[in-house]
């Protein structure tokens, strides 16, 4: 029986962004995490009841003008309130892929789970820049240190 839920919930536009996410999810179901179950969904598929149905979550968007992607906003807007009084310290994480610096994605971002009360677990990782090999095993560190702090009650 599996005790723990973490959702991701990450925008997925491109390749790149795709090969990002995978890592995440890789990270996350890493062979020694034996007691989370990873759920995967895309922004616009992604609602109340998922979040609620979570002990964790990480989010995932690109940079768009720099700000957070379209779809990453529409999730938030609809499940602003439903989930409001109910997620309060919810551990999550953030990651960005950024083509410049990440620093409006960030700050918006920031704003509307400092808002939901939700907790981060780490600082946001932001992958600045012309896409490097080096941002895939970010990701995996970043799904690994989720799920194994789900697992071990440290989030």
């Amino acid at each position: 029986m599996v005790g723990k839920h973490l959702l991701i919930v990450a925008n997925t536009p491109s390749e790149n962004t795709r090969v990002l996410r995978d890592a995440v999810v890789r990270g996350a179901r890493s062979p020694d995490i034996e007691d989370v179950e990873v759920r995967i969904l895309e922004p616009l598929r992604a609602g109340p009841e998922d979040v609620l149905a979570a002990q964790g979550i990480i989010l995932g968007t690109t940079e768009n003008l720099g700000y957070m992607s379209g779809a990453l906003k529409d999730f938030f807007d609809r499940i602003y309130y439903p989930c409001l009084e109910r997620t309060q310290g919810l551990p999550y994480a953030l990651y960005v892929r950024a083509g410049h610096d990440g620093t409006g994605t960030r700050r918006a971002v920031t704003s509307i789970v400092t808002g939901l009360r939700w907790s981060a677990v780490q600082d946001p990782l932001v992958l600045r820049g012309s896409f490097r090999i080096e941002f895939v095993g970010q990701c995996e560190e970043l799904g690994t240190l989720m799920a194994a702090g789900l697992e071990a009650g440290i989030f």
